[in-house]
């Protein structure tokens, strides 16, 4: 059972790596909802990965990139694709994290 992709996903949602930011903070950190995100890909709901995680499919393309990089040796100097794809997806998280942070600070303005 374990090794069907049901089973693998479902101890995956029972074993996820707790975030230490959000355990001393209260708060996300800007990678948290990574986790569940890439299991709800897993389980094919691309709706639900966006919702959880917004950067986490432009994430894995950017993972995926390196390592194809690393084997094929993709980037050229003149040409740095990879180097492109990380600012894209660090401005993602980035606005992805504002989003969430100002979300919050309005939630704390409104209860208070």
């Amino acid at each position: 059972m374990f090794c069907s992709r049901l089973g693998f996903t479902h101890w995956l949602q029972n074993h996820l790596l707790p975030c230490p930011f959000k355990y001393l903070t209260g708060i996300d950190c800007p990678g948290c909802g990574f986790q569940r995100a890439v299991i709800a890909l897993m389980q094919g709901n691309v709706q639900k990965s966006f919702l959880l995680y917004p950067p986490a499919i432009p994430l894995l393309l950017l993972f995926a990139y390196g390592i194809a990089d690393a084997f094929f040796k993709l980037d050229t100097p003149r040409c740095t694709i990879k180097k492109t794809l990380f600012m894209v997806v660090g401005g993602i998280i980035l606005v992805s994290y504002g989003g969430k942070m100002y979300d919050l600070y309005i939630h704390y303005k409104l209860s208070a």
